[in-house]
């Protein structure tokens, strides 16, 4: 049933009170070429099979996830942004399969993981084995984001991409157990299924660069880098909360608060928001001392302007999150009419009807 306008205006009300508690004072940018990377992907999630039919293509496309990826990289352009775009896609049309019945289905999750890694371990599929579009899909990610960049790149993005993938099957066993996780439990696998490691990775590919592997894994980068997964989960989980409720999934902090503590949603919004805020303040603080620490261990100058343009690119994931959440359809009254009563995107089916591995 087509939505009134007054239950349109409500969920983009809802949303704009909860973010108006959020302080992340980063500056908002969107690449000037986010229309071709939009047509690009739409081509792409076609061509592989991940969106079949004019209903699939229609609702993904008003998701606008390009934009995303547009503000997370705003001086990228053609082929990569192009990429960045692709893997965004990858990334909501993967982790949509898991809002249906495979979501509270570990060992079916495990399977699929499976065939997902050894992608990253270079293997190819078993004979015989039917084709899985989202297994081939991510094979040519694979092939394409690895191209031409250093072993130590390659190593930490593996690294990342295995995390985030894994843990999809913790947030199964979420789902399915007698009881939700305590609340950092929940995060120490969030930090990974939120996929905020593999976009800094892009970060770095998309300046033509790689940080040396002790330097991007010292302080303060590791914990500007933990900090920025953070505020993306307390963002999400805000941003998300209707839909979460809708389908019924406990992997929201705001929910585990809610269910820990027994205070009511609003309350728990603000607590997180305030999370949220506290960690964007010490980020402001490691980023001033920064330069100044770069420069007493002797790095020199192009890796401390690499340094910077990375920590830009943490900023712009921030920020970029929250710009988009807002613009897009994904979260308002629409996106979790989309997901409620049963209902579930046209590409979350991609595995109905058989053994996803």
């Amino acid at each position: 049933m087509p939505q009134t306008t007054a239950e349109k205006a409500a969920g983009r009300d809802g949303l704009v009170r909860r973010t108006a508690l959020l302080e992340i004072p980063f500056p908002s940018a969107i690449s000037p070429d986010v229309e071709r990377a939009r047509a690009h992907t739409l081509r792409w999630l076609r061509d592989f099979g991940l969106l079949r039919g004019e209903s699939a293509f229609e609702e993904y496309d008003a998701l606008r996830l390009e934009r995303a990826m547009a503000r997370f990289y705003p001086r990228a352009t053609g082929e990569d942004l192009m990429l960045a775009t692709d893997v965004n896609g990858w990334f909501f049309v993967f982790d949509d399969q898991f809002d249906g019945r495979l979501g509270q289905r570990p060992e079916a999750v495990a399977r699929l993981l499976n065939s997902l890694t050894a992608v990253m371990d270079e293997g190819g599929p078993a004979p015989g084995t039917p084709l899985n579009p989202l297994v081939e899909s991510f094979r040519d990610l694979w092939r394409r984001v690895n191209d031409g960049m250093p072993e130590v790149w390659r190593e930490r993005f593996r690294r990342h991409w295995r995390g985030y993938l894994l843990a999809h099957h913790q947030e199964a066993l979420n789902r399915s157990g007698d009881a939700p996780p305590a609340l950092e439990e929940f995060l120490t696998a969030r930090r990974h299924s939120i996929g905020i490691q593999p976009c800094l990775d892009l970060a770095e590919r998309c300046g033509r660069y790689a940080l040396p592997a002790g330097l991007h894994g010292g302080s303060p980068l590791r914990e500007m880098r933990r900090i920025t997964d953070d505020v993306a989960i307390f963002v999400n989980d805000i941003v998300s909360l209707d839909k979460e409720l809708a389908v019924g999934d406990v992997n929201n902090t705001v929910i585990l608060l809610h269910r820990a503590t027994g205070r009511a949603l609003e309350e728990c919004v603000r607590e997180v928001c305030a999370m949220a805020n506290g960690r964007v303040a010490r980020f402001r603080e490691h980023a001033a001392r920064l330069p100044g620490l770069l420069a007493a261990r002797g790095v020199p100058g192009q890796v401390r302007a690499r340094v910077e343009d990375y920590v830009d690119g943490m900023r712009n994931v921030m920020r970029g999150n929250l710009d988009w959440s807002l613009e897009s359809r994904r979260y308002d009254a629409a996106g979790v009419a989309a997901v409620s009563g049963g209902r579930r995107r046209p590409w979350a089916g991609l595995l109905a009807g058989s053994d996803p591995c």
